[in-house]
């Protein structure tokens, strides 16, 4: 404990002695008080013996004699309680002082560098200290990584300069190896080279206990170690070596086993340009030599690239200059040549004129033949005796669209329909069979530009005839011919059927041009006969409505090859007409030609139809408004429950309005009940269960005396009646049969009576 310490505990103990002393006073004090009271309210005089009658008389001024003690004894322990809490506080606080100058003082010794300075943390609350050792160990470990990088980048700089230093391959891999050998603190080494073209590693270098090894060792691609490496291409390190490894595997010749090794493979650009091997006697090759090695491994690897670049490149110089010099010495031989070949060659001029003028001859007949064969209104084509084209006209591209040389391929057949096919085919078989008899066949043919033609092939045999030595074959184009007869025979075909006809009747093609149209065309639609004709839909005022059914429908049927019907509403001359339209389409040869369109006037049916269907409407009106009344008067279900709790009525006529309907009516202590089936349905029997319903009302409510029979022969009376069946001339049998109950609810008596309903 320190002098400041005793001196505060000195001041503590002679404060805790003055404030015991004041303490047991006021004890005294209090006891003073008491005894004079006491004395005073007794009237003892002060006195040994009037002390004792005092207490005798009031013990409770003995406990009060014990008060100073009491005082003096809190007084005192309260004291030194808190006396023990301010010492331990200002250890406490002295103890903290003590942990902050420790800290400062480490703290100031790593800011001078010394990271190794030892220091203890003395408490475990010490946030701070702990802060400090953390802090420590990170700048240590900052200063390791900064110190080792400092050590890879000062090799790379020493064998960069190397690098630089040579040119030579050989040169460079030794100087290289020998100052990585050094650099890294290893006995030995070897570089070796990739050779591509054998697939192969072979040494070029060897360093190995401080002198140059000459080894010729040579591995293939993942041979022993070396090649294992260059097969993976990537680090080797080992540190258990086999017995036999420095004569089989590692090409590295020493004294000493080597204890560790570790080969690089040098790769640039993801080629392998070599392996570089190192062997240690050390047990361990640190890893801060291993990852400079990595880096290093690609810088070499670079470097050897371009120097056997640069070497491939003098190379091909060299060969280069070696070609221009023979070159040189060829050069005079060859103008010997050139001269010699010069008299040659006005010889041959000479020739060449004569056999030119000849040639240019023969070329103007050719030229004279071409244009006249490719100016022709004809094709012309020689076929084999197996049906394969050897010959045709320059005229087929003008009339075709092919050439010459896309006929022979193959499309001279190619763009046949299969009737074309089979009728070409039969031509050659009779052309054939009967040599002397030319054939002519029709068939329809696709051009280049798809449109379909028509031609007309004659064919004649001269496959005897050594100048054509074939079938010949002369094909015109009678597009227009077929056209101009298709038109007279549509003509011809529709004018007997149509002419007369009350029906609108056209002819349209694909393509939306009238071919035929009859007088009820300008009938209805105004236009006349000969403005239609040869013209197309676009290009005739026609009424929207019927054009785009037109349109549509030829759409259709160039699709479905099936007939259209069509209900269209127009206006016409005639006024606004409804008309039935037939598209029906015209097929020939499973090829759709034409459209017929017949339009039927159904104006009039039309108009018959809607007035029969608005008669309808009112009937059904009128039978629905009937069936409202009826429907009133029959009974309500759940006023019969009422009288009839466990009953129930089925209801469903077969038509809107019926001659069948039940019936209920209660009069005192009676119920009458009633199911009555009328003759006649619907409307007239209707009107009959009006008759019997008002009837049954009227009799029962008339006299309650009638028994069940009574009541129908009263009904059947009163409808005889009201239908005058009485009269003798009377031929009407109408009537209605009924089952009919009255019961008597005070003496549940149930009568029953029915007209053809017998029980």
């Amino acid at each position: 404990m320190t002098t400041h310490n005793k001196t505060s505990a000195e001041v503590l103990d002679k404060a805790v002695t003055q404030k015991v002393t004041i303490a047991f006073a006021v004890g005294i004090l209090i006891v003073f008080v008491s005894w004079t009271i006491a004395f005073a309210s007794q009237g003892v005089s002060f006195s040994i013996s009037g002390i004792a009658t005092v207490h005798k008389a009031n013990p409770t001024l003995w406990i009060i004699n014990i008060i100073p003690f009491l005082f003096a004894f809190l007084t005192h322990n309260t004291l030194k309680k808190h006396q023990d809490k301010v010492t331990f506080l200002e250890e406490e606080i002295r103890q903290r002082d003590e942990d902050i100058n420790k800290n400062a003082l480490f703290a100031k010794t790593i800011g001078e560098g010394d990271y190794k300075a030892p220091f203890e943390i003395s408490d475990e609350d010490d946030i701070l200290g702990k802060s400090l050792l953390v802090m420590r160990d990170n700048l240590l470990e900052n200063v390791k990584k900064e110190a080792e990088q400092s050590w890879i980048t000062k090799g790379k700089e020493e064998v960069s300069y190397i690098l630089r230093l040579h040119n030579n391959l050989e040169e460079l891999t030794y100087e290289v190896l020998v100052k990585l050998i050094s650099y890294i603190n290893i006995i030995q080494g070897a570089l070796y080279l990739y050779d591509e073209d054998k697939q192969s590693l072979y040494n070029l270098a060897t360093y190995a206990y401080n002198r140059k090894k000459y080894i010729n060792q040579e591995f293939k691609i993942g041979q022993g170690l070396i090649g294992q490496c260059a097969y993976e291409r990537d680090i080797i390190y080992r540190t258990e070596i086999p017995d036999d490894y420095a004569t089989i595997t590692s090409g590295i010749l020493g004294d000493k086993k080597p204890k560790s090794i570790i080969i690089v493979p040098l790769i640039t650009d993801e080629k392998l340009q070599g392996v570089i091997e190192f062997a240690s006697i050390d047990d361990h090759i640190p890893e801060l030599t291993i990852r400079f090695l990595r880096e290093m491994g690609e810088i070499i690897a670079r470097t050897i690239f371009n120097l056997r670049i640069n070497q491939k490149t003098e190379q091909l110089l060299m060969e280069a200059q070696q070609m221009t010099e023979e070159l040189k010495e060829n050069e005079e031989e060859l103008r010997q040549n050139a001269e010699e070949m010069r008299v040659t060659h006005e010889e041959l001029e000479k020739s060449n004129f004569q056999l030119e003028s000849k040639i240019q001859e023969v070329e103007n007949a050719q030229k004279r033949l071409h244009s006249l064969l490719e100016n022709a209104s004809e094709i012309i084509s020689i076929y084999s005796s197996s049906q394969k084209l050897t010959y045709i006209s320059p005229s087929v591209t003008k009339i075709l669209g092919y050439t010459p040389q896309e006929m022979m391929s193959g499309k001279d057949i190619d763009r046949l329909t299969r009737k074309g096919e089979q009728d070409l085919t039969d031509m050659f078989q009779k052309l054939l069979n009967s040599p002397r008899i030319p054939i002519t066949i029709q068939y329809t043919f696709m051009k280049k530009d798809g449109t379909k033609i028509f031609l007309e092939v004659t064919g004649r045999n001269l496959l005897d005839d050594p100048a054509i030595n074939g079938i010949i074959l002369n094909s015109q184009d009678i597009t227009e011919r077929k056209r101009a007869e298709k038109e007279e025979r549509m003509r011809s075909k529709m004018q007997a059927l149509s002419e007369n006809s009350p029906d609108m009747i056209m002819r349209l093609n694909t393509s939306g041009q009238f071919f035929y149209a009859n007088p009820m065309v300008e009938e209805y639609l105004g236009i006349p006969i000969k403005e239609l004709i040869n013209q197309t839909l676009n290009s005739v005022d026609l009424n929207g409505a019927l054009a785009t059914f037109l349109k549509d429908a030829i759409k259709n049927i160039k699709t479905s090859k099936s007939k259209i019907e069509h209900e269209l509403t127009f206006p016409s001359k005639l006024g606004e007409t409804i008309m039935h339209i037939s598209a029906i389409p015209e097929i020939n040869e499973n090829e759709l030609e034409t459209i017929l369109f017949v339009g039927h006037d159904i104006t009039d049916a039309k108009r018959i139809e809607q007035e029969i269907q608005d008669k309808n409407r009112k009937i059904t009106e009128s039978i629905n408004y009937a069936q409202r009344i009826q429907t009133s008067i029959l009974p309500n279900n759940r006023i019969i429950r009422q009288y009839l709790p466990k009953s129930f009525i089925y209801y469903k006529p077969r038509d809107v309005v019926s001659g069948d309907f039940p019936w209920f009516f209660t009069k005192e202590d009676f119920i009458y009940i009633a199911a009555v089936d009328c003759t006649g349905h619907g409307v007239p029997g209707a009107l009959l269960s009006f008759i019997g319903y008002f009837t049954l009302n009227n009799v029962v409510d008339h006299d309650v005396t009638y028994t069940a029979g009574k009541i129908l022969d009263v009904l059947h009376y009163g409808v005889r009646k009201t239908l005058k069946q009485d009269r003798p001339d009377a031929d009407a049998r109408d009537g209605m049969d009924i089952a009919l109950c009255k019961i008597n609810i005070k003496r549940k008596q149930l009568q029953y009576s029915g007209a053809h309903r017998p029980l």
